[in-house]
């Protein structure tokens, strides 16, 4: 496999910079191998009272937080598995908001969402692992939107920075909470 260490913002929707931009120079999946280990340190930090905290009215909780992360995580790596095998169909976006209403996160413990999560990307990056060269080029269109499969690990770093950095500064801050 080759080292993949950039992506062109031609590759994704301009959206996606906002994830895309956060990540780190460096191999990407081997950034996806570590960097989940900081998320899963943080997620072990929290306390069984804040795992239902809320930030503000309309605001998902922290489980719920993790439940989207798992679910967004899922849905761009069989993006990248439906491009990567030239599956020419355009792919529908997904409804963060209809995700979370239905997906029973927030009423899972906080541990047992933060175990899912790290089998997800240890599943993710297996995928990722076994593209060959080709695969990384292939594109298609999801949401609307051109992507290569190239693009998908920058956006999964990235989207778990953007939720990590949430949680940080939203919830588990002392200011936060006050």
């Amino acid at each position: 496999m080759e080292s993949i260490t950039s992506v062109n913002p031609s590759e994704y929707a301009p959206f996606y910079e906002t994830y895309v931009s956060r990540v780190p120079e460096g191999e990407i999946l081997e950034i996806l191998s570590v960097q989940i280990g900081d998320t899963l340190g943080l997620l072990n930090s929290v306390s069984a009272e804040l795992e239902v905290y809320r930030y503000g009215t309309g605001k998902w909780s922290v489980r719920e937080v993790v439940g989207h992360m798992i679910d967004a995580e899922r849905v761009f790596s069989f993006r990248a598995l439906a491009f990567a095998r030239g599956d020419s169909a355009p792919l529908p976006g997904m409804d963060q908001v209809q995700y979370a209403a239905v997906s029973d996160g927030g009423t899972r413990p906080l541990a047992e969402l933060a175990a899912e999560l790290a089998t997800v990307r240890a599943a993710t990056v297996a995928l990722f692992r076994s593209f060959s060269g080709d695969a990384w080029s292939r594109d298609g269109i999801a949401s609307g939107c051109s992507f290569t499969v190239r693009s998908f690990p920058f956006i999964i770093a990235g989207h778990e920075l953007h939720h990590r950095s949430g949680l940080e500064v939203n919830y588990l801050s002392r200011e936060a909470r006050r």
